[in-house]
C-alpha cells in the first residue's frame, strides 16, 4: 500500500510516520479495496490549546475518495480520532458495495 505523508508548518518525523503507517495499515488489510492513502499534518494556529495540529487523510478507492480531518492537542490524538472515522467510512462503503451485488 502506497502511504504519501505531506507537512506544513511542521517538521517531518519518522516517529509520526511508522505511528500512522501502523495505524492505517490495520484498515488497508481489513479493507483490501483501498488504494492509496495521503496524510497531511499541519500545525494550525488557534487560540485553545486542546487543538491546532491537524492530521488529514485521504483514501483511495474504486470510484471515490474518502476524506476526514481532526484537530487536537496531539498529532498522535488526531490519528486515533481520524482513522476511527475512516473506519465508519470504509465500514459504509463496503456494505454499499455488499448490497449492490
Amino acid at each position: 500500500m502506497n502511504i504519501n505523508f505531506e507537512y506544513h508548518n511542521v517538521a517531518a518525523s519518522d516517529r509520526l510516520e511508522i505511528y500512522t503507517s501502523t495505524k492505517l495499515d490495520k484498515l488497508f488489510k481489513r479493507y483490501d479495496f483501498v488504494v492509496n492513502a495521503d496524510v497531511y499534518f499541519k500545525l494550525n494556529n488557534t487560540s485553545t490549546a486542546n487543538e491546532g495540529k491537524v492530521c488529514q487523510v485521504r483514501l483511495g478507492t474504486p470510484g471515490q475518495t474518502l476524506f476526514t480531518e481532526a484537530s487536537n492537542a496531539k498529532f498522535e490524538a488526531s490519528v486515533n480520532e481520524v482513522t476511527r472515522e475512516l473506519e465508519t467510512q470504509l465500514k459504509r462503503r463496503k456494505d454499499k458495495f455488499a448490497r449492490n451485488r
